[in-house]
């Protein structure tokens, strides 16, 4: 029998200038039909949401469309999108079926209809947390797996330093690179933080960033002999300061440049020459260029997570209408580890 159900959005009302707030995205309550009577449109799928998840650069999505931009703004008056883990309720594409559980692209919403399907990836390992695919098993996994391993090229022993090291990339390039046998610091925004770096991802040492007014000082006592891999996800300062101490030949994995996310002005970076007298390689990249390796990933990622060897620490939100509160807070550092919102839990 059909039956009435609402469906609740979070709406983007205009596109963002300056720093973002909850005020640019509104919840609002449509209804839907289930079964839906009307055609799916290029084989496409019905999903009930069940996580969402909130990543740096969705920030980017939220201004007008502008060239430097990899991503496609989102439409003022329709619901955002991103990431997330749902379950088909029905389906006009032949390689879905009702029941399937999926991560990728989806909308801000309790119900969506989405035709791009080659943005959703089946999830076939269930015997782990299901949220774990906005995360570890998801698109912040692919990316710390993709940067260290497959751009840097990281050999035992080498000194490894990652930026933004709690958040959800960051906590596990620290990981793979300690499971490798490196040398591995990261830096944070809080003690919090910083003792969840140590104590709890097993990095060999962790700062705080806003306490050390002088970062190039900071690096050469955590790395008297120089830095082998960076993997890079704040820019700016903190950019400048490390190419003063890679060492030859060492590699720079670029994920993000939170810093310069909300700048008008972006700041300058001052020492690359460093590039050149040093051999360095820093590359930029986008990880869906890499989805290709996403088995590959799992062959290494899984075995680690059933042993216990890789930690992994998520910041839960339950409700849709709080998801707009705990986007924001991502640009302020306000969440401990993978920032999730909790649709539904079936």
């Amino acid at each position: 029998m059909a039956e009435q159900v609402s469906n609740k959005q979070v709406i983007m009302k205009d596109y963002v200038s300056g720093f973002p707030d909850e005020s640019y995205m509104s919840i609002t309550i449509s209804t839907l039909t289930l079964p839906l009577k009307l055609p799916f449109s290029g084989n496409g799928v019905l999903l009930k949401n069940l996580y969402l998840s909130c990543d740096p650069y969705m920030i980017n999505r939220m201004r007008k469309p502008h060239a430097s931009s990899y991503v496609d703004s989102f439409q003022p008056g329709s619901p955002i999108s991103g990431y997330g883990v749902a379950k088909v309720l029905d389906s006009g594409d032949p390689n879905f079926k009702e029941g399937d559980l999926v991560w990728g692209i989806t909308g801000w919403e309790e119900y969506s209809i989405i035709n791009a399907t080659q943005a959703l990836f089946k999830i076939r390992h269930t015997d782990v947390p299901l949220s774990y695919y906005t995360g570890l098993l998801g698109m912040p996994g692919m990316t710390a797996y993709v940067g260290f391993h497959e751009i840097c090229s990281p050999q035992k022993g080498e000194r490894v330093f990652i930026s933004a090291a709690s958040g959800a990339v960051g906590q596990l390039v620290g990981q793979f690179a300690k499971l490798l046998g490196c040398y591995v610091v990261g830096s944070a925004g809080s003690k919090e933080k910083v003792d969840l770096l140590k104590k709890k991802f097993g990095f060999d040492e962790a700062f705080n960033y806003k306490e050390e007014p002088d970062l190039d000082a900071a690096l050469k006592r955590y790395f008297p002999e120089g830095i082998d891999i960076y993997f890079e996800n704040v820019g700016g300062k903190t950019l400048d300061a490390v190419l003063l101490n890679m060492r030859i030949n060492g590699r720079i994995a670029v994920c993000g440049m939170i810093s310069q996310y909300n700048l008008e002005k972006p700041e300058g970076v001052h020492n690359l020459m460093n590039l050149i007298v040093k051999r360095i390689r820093m590359q930029g990249f986008i990880v869906t260029d890499h989805y290709n390796l996403y088995p590959k990933f799992l062959e290494l990622v899984l075995p680690y997570l059933r042993q216990g060897k890789i930690e992994y620490v998520e910041d839960i939100i339950e409700g849709l209408e709080n998801a707009p509160s705990a986007l924001i807070g991502l640009f302020t550092g306000r969440n401990v580890g993978k920032q999730v919102v909790v649709v539904s839990r079936e």
